[in-house]
């Protein structure tokens, strides 16, 4: 499975820039290519990111996500999330499933990587309490 430079691209641009809160990556089978499908602006929220990911289709995402210490430090975590929905059909989820650590090894940087198969798995909760 190739990956496009965007995805690269747009990754860099979040960890060094943090021109991006999200990207949600989306395997275009005929082009048996990794793309960057959706693009957050820094201001939104992690809602609005879960909102963006389809019912019943894989993805890969990325988020920073930014949080405060005990003791009041802000600091920041690359989450990424391998969204797997149940009621994706198995060949999609197959194709992700096999693609996924080659994908992963081209963004530099990820410090945290979560599996969520439905909403609750990568709830704000679980965020919060991986980030530390």
């Amino acid at each position: 499975m190739a990956v496009h430079d965007e995805c690269k691209l747009k990754f860099m641009d979040l960890k060094a820039k943090r021109t991006h809160r999200f990207i949600i990556y989306k395997i275009e089978e005929k082009q048996k290519q990794v793309m960057v499908e959706k693009v957050g602006e820094p201001a939104q929220t992690y809602d609005e990111f879960t909102a963006c990911l389809p019912d019943n289709e894989c993805r890969y995402a990325v988020f920073d996500y930014d949080f405060l210490t005990p003791e009041g430090v802000q600091k920041s975590r690359i989450f990424f999330i391998a969204w797997s929905p149940d009621t994706a059909r198995v060949r999609n989820k197959m194709i992700y499933a096999s693609s996924k650590d080659r994908f992963k090894r081209e963004l530099d940087g990820i410090q945290v990587e979560l599996q969520a198969t439905d909403a609750s798995e990568m709830g704000l909760d679980v965020i919060k309490s991986r980030a530390n």
